[in-house]
């Protein structure tokens, strides 16, 4: 279960990196978003395999209050199963300056 103690705060957060349980064909595309889309930050690609015996890791050095996280595949025929992410998050500051 996820564990936030800032999720009402205005608190900003360093977004380090992701780790996911992934198998699929393909590469697997992964891009944090500010609130409102406003900034983003593209990871690098996971190359997917149908059997692995690891959780790949992406640094992501992303810092805003809030962000969400698409993952998505681009060619065709390229499909790929999650069963598990992991983002490590950081608080940094309780809020930007005023």
């Amino acid at each position: 279960m996820a564990r936030n103690s800032s999720s009402s705060d205005g608190s900003i957060l360093h977004f380090g990196l992701t780790r996911m349980r992934v198998t699929g064909s393909g590469d697997l595309r992964q891009t944090l978003f500010s609130l409102d889309e406003v900034k983003s930050n593209i990871l690098a690609t996971i190359p997917m395999q149908a059997v692995t015996d690891i959780e790949p890791t992406r640094l992501a050095n992303f810092t805003q209050q809030r962000a969400s996280l698409e993952v998505k595949t681009t060619a065709r025929n390229e499909v790929f199963n999650i069963s598990k992410i992991i983002i490590f998050v950081k608080p940094v500051s309780s809020s930007y300056p005023q």
